[in-house]
């Protein structure tokens, strides 16, 4: 294990935009590989979507978190305890629905919907995503910008994401006008799968 560590931390070191962006594709692609499993195990396994999120990982997320989360060390140094804070309140108020309406565009467009569809679907589900979202991540950046260097935030952050593309997969992937998960908002981890997916069927 050691030896893989020590390649990735040169890799990381050598090409850091391309490694992030390899990272949050495998976070996302293991995400939704995980969340059709669990959430529609009785559906065909589709192969697109899975696609879709992983390739939204690699383009988007891994390069814009790479750039974000640099500029904010840079703007805000250290790991005291207001620091941190700010850190966090930033990402979450601002960085956090910028990412939202990154995704669900980039989603929309990948399906070939139109921008009526993807402003709806922006409308109907960005705040829950992003209120979903403070329960699994406003603790983890507490964590993240307080002990986890700056080179390997995407990767913490990728191992988190995992769990937390379950959620994301699952509002990405449901039609615009389904309301099944509005009030779901809970921490988007493995453990809440079940009821995310019970209260899709009672919809």
């Amino acid at each position: 294990m050691s030896g893989i560590w020590a390649a990735y931390n040169k890799a990381l070191a050598a090409q850091p935009l391309l490694v992030k962006a390899m990272t949050s594709f495998t976070g996302f692609t293991v995400g939704d590989i995980l969340a059709q499993k669990f959430i529609s195990p009785e559906d065909d396994y589709d192969f697109m979507r899975t696609l879709r999120l992983g390739t939204f990982g690699a383009l988007v997320h891994g390069p814009t978190g790479h750039y974000f989360y640099g500029m904010l060390d840079a703007k805000l140094p250290g790991t005291k305890p207001m620091t941190v804070a700010s850190k966090v309140a930033i990402d979450q108020t601002i960085w956090n629905p910028i990412f939202g309406v990154m995704f669900f565009t980039y989603l929309g467009l990948a399906e070939g919907k139109s921008v009526d569809d993807i402003q709806k679907k922006i409308k109907n589900d960005l705040a829950t995503a992003v209120m979903g979202s403070w329960t699994v991540w406003i603790p983890a950046h507490t964590i993240n910008f307080k002990f986890v260097p700056t080179s390997q935030r995407l990767l913490y952050i990728n191992t988190i994401q995992i769990g937390y593309n379950i959620f994301l997969s699952f509002l990405g992937n449901k039609k615009a006008d389904d309301d099944s998960v509005k009030s779901a908002l809970v921490p988007a981890d493995a453990g809440n799968i079940e009821r995310f997916a019970e209260d899709a069927k009672e919809d």
